[in-house]
């Protein structure tokens, strides 16, 4: 059986979503594609025994300009992450707040042990520096090199490096080496001081939901993989055939690749999370708790229970650890290892907790080095491909993707 549509996105996450909004907004009404059983690709969230797990740790970033110009922020109820860290230090915790986002906390940061007072002063002079950068695409233009040369010509001392910007934005890269491009490094510490870091109350998977809310009923085809793509002519898992004039690939890169028949080998950044239930929150700070010793299995932990309040059950806490770079994990033998490295951290408490479950993502993001170029929008008359992958990884580039993807397709329908 062969049916025919003008447009085919195949991918229901961000990016396609993204995609398909502003065709429709702009009077084109394509078809999506997803083959799992809900929308959202990587930006998932499962419910388990009342608990909202989002498939690895994600955060909204709300200063990231694309969200700004799609996603409505009020209806997403979104609950924010006090800004700034916990470091783990010396069998304590020091807290670092951000003096920019709380103003009466300016002394308790210039005297936290994380860093040299110049250290903490130069974090003012990148704000403002960064600030001076209008657009999102202008911080990609500059010649850059890894983030840690950067932060060690900046001047930043050896031990600011290894205890706030190692566990923090390698939390936030899914690397420890801090081997990812210095721009994309500029770039999101002006997200991250410029906005708030959130939580949708009812999980991440609301972004994504909202985006196919906004969607024409029948636009959105689910349990719908896709075996092939051979032009504009896709063949679906089950032996459909569809043809269509325009395709958009807004899959992850591995599937887009597949049916590209790509033969580039990419790199990915290797992160597991692993999520637990506890009768208390460990720490009632709203902040996230880095790790700067990057041998342990705990790289950083939240509570995002204490954020949202939706991610747990009454008189429950939901607790996430993240651990970077592990190819193979054993589930149960991560969690109780990270029970025997957190008992240290908070007591006997830990022996409490119960494991919920363990998200092991092997190409959680593809790996974004000093030098890395955007890959082509267009591939041939009628063929396109979004996704944060081809510009730099993020939520952000997802619906940057998708929207430069639709003006294509407007623009080549336009008389």
């Amino acid at each position: 059986m062969e049916t025919s549509y003008p447009i085919i996105i195949i991918g229901g996450g961000v990016a396609g979503l993204a995609c398909a909004r502003y065709l429709h907004q702009a009077g084109v009404v394509p078809r999506v594609l997803e083959a799992s059983d809900a929308v959202g690709g990587r930006v998932r969230t499962d419910v388990l025994d009342g608990f909202r797990l989002d498939r690895g740790f994600q955060i909204l970033l709300t200063a990231y300009p694309e969200a700004r110009r799609l996603l409505h922020y009020d209806a997403l109820n979104l609950q924010a992450f006090r800004s700034g860290a916990m470091i783990r230090q010396d069998n304590g915790f020091t807290e670092m707040p951000n003096p920019l986002r709380e103003p009466l906390t300016v002394f308790k940061a210039l005297t936290a042990s994380v860093g040299t007072l110049g250290d903490k002063l130069r974090l003012v002079e990148l704000m403002r520096e960064v600030n001076t950068v209008a657009r999102a695409e202008d911080f990609f233009r500059d010649q850059d090199t890894t983030t840690l040369a950067y932060l060690q010509n900046y001047g930043w001392s050896p031990q600011m490096i290894a205890t706030f910007f190692e566990p923090f934005f390698g939390g936030v890269f899914l690397e420890n080496d801090l081997i990812t491009s210095s721009n994309f490094f500029r770039f999101v510490f002006k997200q991250f001081y410029n906005g708030e870091a959130v939580l949708p109350a009812k999980g991440m998977q609301a972004i994504p939901e909202q985006l196919a809310a906004g969607l024409p009923a029948g636009t959105l085809r689910l349990n719908s993989p896709v075996a092939a793509l051979e032009g504009q002519t896709i063949l679906l898992k089950n032996g459909e055939t569809i043809r269509a004039e325009t395709v958009v690939l807004a899959t992850d890169a591995a599937t887009a690749d597949r049916l590209l028949g790509a033969s580039q080998k990419r790199q990915y950044n290797v992160t597991t999370c692993t999520y637990f239930a506890a009768n208390r929150s460990p720490s009632t700070k709203k902040m996230l708790i880095l790790n700067p010793n990057r041998l342990s299995v705990v790289h950083h932990l939240c509570v995002p229970s204490d954020v949202a309040f939706g991610y747990a059950p009454d008189g429950q806490s939901l607790i996430s650890v993240s651990t970077q770079g592990l190819d193979l994990a054993d589930d149960a033998k991560l969690a109780a290892d990270i029970r025997l490295e957190l008992g240290k951290w908070f007591g006997d408490e830990v022996k409490d907790w119960r494991h919920l479950r363990t998200y092991h993502l092997p190409q959680a993001l593809v790996r974004y080095e000093a030098g890395s170029t955007p890959e082509s929008l267009q591939l041939a008359p009628g063929l396109y491909r979004c996704g944060d992958y081809t510009a730099y990884p993020s939520l952000n580039a997802a619906l940057q993707t998708g929207r430069e993807v639709a003006e294509m397709i407007i623009g080549v329908q336009q008389p």
